[in-house]
This record gives C-alpha cells, sequence and structure tokens, in this order.
C-alpha cells in the first residue's frame, strides 16, 4: 500500500470500515428476514444524513436543523419517476386523465405539470436527485455564508427552511400530493421493486453506497480540507486572517452533506415505497441531529452505528410502549449525551480499544520464543 493510500485510510481505519461492510453485508443478512432486513436498509438510509452532518456539524461547525430537506429532495426527485413510471395510461385507464399520476387526477389536473416531464428520464433522474439538492443548498450556504450567518442562527434558519418546504408540498397537492406524499410506486424500468428479491439486491445497493460514501467523507476528512474545517470550527478568524476564504469552505462542505442526504433520500424511496413531507420537516431533521450526536459527531462509522441504534431502539419502543416510545427515545439521547458526550465512538476510544490494544499487545509478548535454529532467530 503506497504512502498516500496509508494516510488517507490508516489500517485502523481501514479494519473497522471492513467490519461496518461484514455487519451489513454479510452478518445482519444471513440473521435477519427480508421485513427486519428492509427496516434495516430504511435505518441505513438516514445514515448517509449522519454522515454529511459529521463532516458538516462536527468537524465544520455547522450545525444545520434542516438536513430533512435534502434527504426529501432527493426522495421526491426519485419518486416522481417511479410514480411516472406507475402512472402509464394502461395502469391509470379509470381516471378521467389517463397518463398522470392519481393525486394529479383527483385534484382535476388535466396534464402533467413542465418540472415533472423531465422526469420521464431515469438518466435525468439519477443527476437530479444530487443537483436538485445541491443547487439549492448552494443557494442557502451563499446567501448565509457570506454574510458570515453562521452558530444557532444558522441553524435557526435552515430549520425554518425545513418548515416552510413542508407547508408548500402539503399546500401544492395537486403537484406534490400533499400530506399524503407520493404513494404506490412499483416498478423501476419494468423491474418490481415490491418483490423480496428486489428488497435485497436494493439493500445491497445502499450498502454499496453507504460503503463508498464512507470512503469520501474519509478521504475529506484526512486531507487538507478536513485540517482546514477543524480550524475553522475552533478558531475561524485565524483561518480567515491567515487568508483562506473561509466562506467558500463552508459552502463546500455544506453541499457535500447534502448531496449525501440526498443519495439516502432517494435509497429510502426505492427501499419503502414512497415519499412524504413527514420526513422533510423539522422534527426528522432534529432526530438525523439525534442520530449523529449519539454515534459521535466526530466519528463517521460512529454516525452509521449512531443511526442503527437509535433507529432499533425507536423501533423496539414503539413496537412495546407505544404511548412510551417518544419518551424512551429522548431518554437515551439525554442519557448518552450526559454520560459520553462524545457518543458511542467516545466509548470506544477512551474505553474498549485501550483495552483491545493491551490484550493484543498481551498476546504478541506471550508468543514462546523462536528456536535458536531458525532463519529468523539467527536474523
Amino acid at each position: 500500500m503506497s504512502y498516500g493510500l496509508r494516510s488517507f485510510l490508516p489500517k485502523n481505519d481501514m479494519i473497522n470500515i471492513l467490519l461496518l461492510a461484514v455487519l451489513i453485508m454479510v452478518i445482519f443478512p444471513l440473521s435477519m428476514d427480508i421485513f427486519r432486513l428492509n427496516l434495516v436498509g430504511k435505518y441505513l438510509s438516514y445514515a448517509f444524513v449522519a454522515l454529511g452532518l459529521v463532516l458538516c456539524w462536527g468537524y465544520g461547525g455547522i450545525l444545520s436543523l434542516g438536513q430533512g430537506v435534502f434527504f426529501g429532495l432527493g426522495g421526491y426527485c426519485m419518486a416522481m419517476f417511479l410514480k411516472l413510471e406507475a402512472s402509464s395510461p394502461e395502469n391509470t385507464a379509470i381516471q378521467s386523465t389517463p397518463g398522470i399520476p392519481d393525486f394529479m387526477d383527483w385534484n382535476q389536473l388535466t396534464a402533467l405539470p413542465w418540472f415533472w416531464e423531465p422526469f420521464n428520464s431515469l438518466s435525468f433522474t439519477m443527476i437530479a436527485i444530487i443537483a436538485v439538492p445541491v443547487i439549492f443548498a448552494f443557494i442557502v450556504s451563499v446567501a448565509m455564508f457570506k454574510r458570515r450567518v453562521g452558530g444557532v442562527y444558522f441553524a435557526i434558519i435552515t430549520q425554518a427552511i425545513a418548515a416552510i418546504l413542508t407547508i408548500l408540498i402539503i399546500g401544492q397537492q395537486g403537484y406534490t400530493g400533499g400530506v399524503n406524499g407520493i404513494t404506490d410506486l412499483r416498478t423501476l424500468k419494468g423491474w418490481d421493486i415490491r418483490t423480496d428479491e428486489a428488497k435485497y439486491v436494493l439493500y445491497f445497493v445502499c450498502c454499496a453506497l453507504l460503503i463508498g460514501s464512507i470512503l469520501v467523507a474519509q478521504f475529506v476528512r484526512k486531507s487538507k480540507l478536513g485540517r482546514l474545517l477543524v480550524a475553522m470550527r475552533d478558531k475561524e478568524d485565524r483561518v480567515r486572517f491567515s487568508g483562506y476564504d473561509v466562506s467558500n469552505f463552508k459552502i463546500f462542505i455544506f453541499c457535500l452533506a447534502a448531496a449525501f442526504s440526498a443519495l439516502g433520500g432517494a435509497m429510502f424511496t426505492l427501499q419503502v415505497g414512497f415519499m412524504s413531507p413527514s420526513f422533510v420537516g423539522i422534527v426528522p431533521s432534529i432526530e438525523m441531529v439525534i442520530f449523529c450526536a449519539v454515534g459521535g459527531r466526530l466519528s463517521l462509522l460512529g454516525a452509521v452505528y449512531g443511526t442503527l441504534l437509535v433507529n432499533w431502539a425507536k423501533t423496539v419502543f414503539s413496537e412495546s410502549f407505544p404511548e412510551l416510545w417518544l419518551f424512551g427515545l429522548g431518554a437515551l439521547f439525554i442519557g448518552v449525551v450526559l454520560a459520553f458526550p462524545n457518543g458511542l465512538a467516545g466509548v470506544y476510544s477512551t474505553y474498549v480499544e485501550p483495552k483491545l490494544a493491551k490484550w493484543l499487545k498481551s498476546l504478541k509478548s506471550a508468543r514462546p520464543p523462536l528456536p535458536s535454529g531458525t532463519a529468523e532467530s539467527r536474523s
């Protein structure tokens, strides 16, 4: 392995990424039925958002309470393509206007809106899934960071944007499906995404994209940009006085976090089969911050494990105690933050990793010496 690759992906990080890959791509599929595995796939789609928050919030010091916006935009772009495929004239013959989505027919629209037309193309949709949220993030970040808006003000503004977009989606029911969202998604280029086989395939695609996103985030974290992000988080004025344009770095990392979130939203839509404004607003955006905080906002892998833990706890609490699951989720978050301010990753690095290293060292020192006649002992 070359020096450049070792600096980007140290041995410990490589082992930890491989362990995560084995967990989600081997152990989970072998130990779970398709229903539970599909749930895990849904959880992993949220992990894309948590990865972006590690870079944006943990390293850049930019707390965004509106990442659900980009998650939702990516999901809606995917849903629009799938809905148009499900709304072919032969599938909508009983409608008064065949060939348009059912919710448009219910709202007495007689033609497909112009901004829906390009989503008949899968190639355009694949580009739009990333481009639309990134362009929106670019507009927001330029407007904010070029005017040096940051800290709690930026967090409140992103929260307001999430609320505004939710109201807009619900209010434009004829174009977006309203509060119900875009539902009844069936096929992808003729391939039925509702079958068990399709769910397995989509799960593995989600896992592969997540591992790829972790590697991209790891590259950014280990690069000069990553070091500048930490410097900006701790001493922004000093970085600015050193001649760097701080706003450009913030714009880039915010747009990258938006791209990760959008990718997660698209995978969520494919695996779950719908997208609605309930994944765009303030509450889901704050939950996504909780995923990152519980896992550790300075750890990429911690964010993934935190997402899995919180959503698993949410599922267990809601199944066993439907009236109390919100309190249980809140108690989990408060307990982790108070007891382990660096999240699960902090627990691992503080308690587990030193003991593991000590154990491995003791095993190495306890190894019996080689016979004196061997080549290694003579050397």
